[in-house]
């Protein structure tokens, strides 16, 4: 039986994606270097910023010595438009509330660093819901590793076999699916809907 219900963040509950993508590439051109959308969507959806940096490091050689100031001007910027483009949902608030009425214990894991997912939690009025939220801050091996859903379903008190993870892109899903969690995959934030997540605890409670 179902008894928790654990988000990814970023494609699931915030359409931040793009928020991520742009953030950094703004970063990154102050140096000359971009991520185009292909490469992103194949390969570094879902990363942390750190992976993603070392990742350009071999394949384009982006000196090392700039990841640390690249990586602090990503963060402001997704922050800035956090601030100015991060809003309720009904669809998410529904949910998460209806949920949570239900007795379900809910989490967010995301391999966001945990001042960005407590400010985006909060700006979509998702926080009052939640039991936990993760951070890559709160694991040594963020996504495609399970450590982070791992963690999640130790901390809520629950085997693998009572959680279903949310999930959008690849390495989230390999994530999720190494925990030994069952998944619910969806394509984008629009599939995040309440009839979904009870279609699919029905399924696997039924099933």
């Amino acid at each position: 039986m179902i008894k928790a219900v654990i988000f990814d963040m970023d494609g699931v509950l915030i359409e931040a994606k793009d928020w991520h993508y742009e953030a950094l590439n703004r970063a990154l051109r102050l140096f000359g270097f971009e991520i185009s959308r292909y490469a992103h969507l194949s390969t570094y959806d879902g990363l942390p910023t750190s992976r993603k940096l070392e990742m350009l490091s071999i394949e384009s050689d982006l000196p090392r010595a700039l990841h640390s100031f690249i990586n602090e001007m990503k963060q402001q910027y997704t922050m800035e438009m956090v601030h100015t483009q991060c809003k309720p949902t009904f669809a998410h608030e529904l949910a998460l509330s209806t949920l949570k009425a239900q007795g379900y214990k809910l989490a967010v894991a995301s391999n966001s660093i945990r001042s960005t997912v407590v400010t985006m939690m909060e700006k979509s009025n998702l926080a009052g819901y939640l039991d936990l939220m993760l951070s890559n801050e709160d694991v040594r091996k963020a996504k495609p590793d399970p450590e982070i859903y791992l963690s999640a379903m130790s901390a809520l008190g629950f085997t693998a076999e009572e959680c279903l993870i949310v999930e959008d892109n690849d390495n989230g899903v390999k994530a999720a699916l190494a925990s030994g969690g069952h998944l619910l995959r969806v394509k984008d934030v629009h599939e995040v809907s309440l009839d979904n997540i009870l279609a699919k605890i029905q399924e696997i409670n039924h099933g």
